[in-house]
């Protein structure tokens, strides 16, 4: 059973993966590579909590002991005693795979290992470990203390065993579970990004602006979120490092990015985290 679970990276998706788990009564161990980055990331989790009581949906007391089960940290010593370890850094494989291999020294042989990606081979991020039948990709998503969804992801060499007791996890934290298979994207990003890639197309080619794209989408589709507000979310880095997997890992291209989604992460415009995406968002 899995009670203690350690999370590496304090961003945006590690510290709303730290904050569901906390909530749920797990022990956290959130580690990042520098204090300043894991105080950011409890601070988020702090003010995400607040909020969560000024709207009368957690009291006060609850709040506190959230935040009293996680531990912060700079020292991934501290994850040793952990019954589970999600990776939930950058989503760039050579780092991904440095730092699995470099974990997997520190933690008990039992602990089960997770990825948070959102688009790479869960079968190659296995093979870099020292415990390839129990590791399992776990796609969150964000942010996560709101989204029902938690993607389960097999490699090739995941036991059923992992399967099973990653599912019991998605329950205790409150979130749905889907399986799918190891393939570029998995389930849900497949169709999302792709259509997100469309709306940078349409928007290169002039077909109708950022906010006509986002209303049709709305008001035509019904989606909650117009695809250039989404991406500008997600991030556009992030958007352009999965469109190059699915490029590379289908060898197809109708998979290729739109050469604006390029060119905006060249000048650094890269959504919310920048302030400057499709729509700007500095004060």
């Amino acid at each position: 059973m899995i009670e203690t679970v350690g999370i590496i990276g304090a961003g945006t998706m590690g510290n709303g993966i730290a904050q569901v788990c906390a909530a749920a009564g797990l022990g956290v161990t959130m580690v990042d590579i520098s204090d300043a980055a894991v105080q950011r990331g409890l601070k988020t989790v702090g003010a995400s909590l607040d909020r969560l009581v000024s709207k009368e949906k957690m009291t006060a007391a609850d709040r506190e002991a959230t935040l009293a089960r996680i531990t912060a940290t700079t020292d991934k010593a501290k994850l040793t005693a952990c019954d589970l370890v999600i990776e939930a850094a950058t989503e760039n494989e050579e780092l991904k795979i440095k730092i699995l291999k470099d974990l997997c020294a520190t933690l008990k042989p039992s602990a089960l290992v997770a990825t948070n990606t959102s688009s790479i081979s869960i079968t190659r991020l296995a093979a870099a470990t020292d415990r390839p039948d129990r590791f399992i990709g776990m796609h969150f998503f964000n942010p996560v203390p709101v989204m029902a969804l938690l993607e389960l992801i097999r490699g090739l060499q995941t036991s059923d065993d992992t399967v099973a007791k990653a599912e019991a996890f998605a329950k205790r934290v409150g979130k749905v579970a889907i399986t799918a298979k190891n393939s570029p994207g998995f389930a849900v990003n497949r169709i999302l990004c792709p259509m997100i890639n469309e709306a940078i197309f349409a928007l290169q080619e002039g077909i109708a602006t950022a906010e006509e794209i986002d209303a049709g989408m709305k008001l035509g589709c019904n989606h909650p979120i117009g695809p250039l507000a989404l991406a500008d979310m997600i991030g556009l880095d992030t958007m352009l490092s999965v469109m190059e997997v699915f490029y590379t890992g289908f060898n197809d291209p109708k998979y290729r990015a739109a050469p604006l989604l390029k060119e905006m992460v060249d000048a650094g415009h890269l959504g919310r985290k920048t302030g400057q995406g499709f729509y700007s968002y500095n004060k």
